[in-house]
């Protein structure tokens, strides 16, 4: 996939824009991608508590992992004694704007919100 030219075909859009749409109803706001990210890293941590400021940096830091294991930039390895997952690099996102990084991240949220079955269609 040239990651340059990258766009999202309709129905991944539709799921997007419903995804967003549910968890500005959830949380009163309409959420930015850092706010998903945010929400993602909990889930895949397994934590609901108030974390220090470190740890909500490790927060987007597992979600952003997991979000490119699917398109194989990352492998998830293991869950370490504090219950944090862990990863290794497979290769190198070749972003090449921040756009490109945008719809990439769109288009993995939409495919981990349909594996884990979290929103309703």
């Amino acid at each position: 996939m040239d990651v340059a030219n990258f766009e999202l075909d309709e129905a991944t859009k539709m799921k997007w824009y419903k995804i967003v749409f549910q968890l500005k109803k959830q949380f009163g706001k309409k959420p930015d991608m850092n706010g998903i990210l945010f929400l993602i890293g909990m889930r895949e941590k397994g934590t609901s508590s108030v974390l220090g400021k470190d740890e909500r940096m490790d927060l987007f830091h597992i979600a952003t992992c997991k979000l490119l294991s699917y398109d194989g930039y990352y492998k998830y390895t293991h869950i370490d004694e504090d219950g944090w997952p862990h990863y290794d690099l497979v290769k190198k996102p070749a972003f090449t704007d921040l756009m490109s990084q945008e719809m990439l991240l769109r288009k993995l949220v939409v495919a981990y919100f349909d594996e884990n079955e979290l929103y309703e269609d």
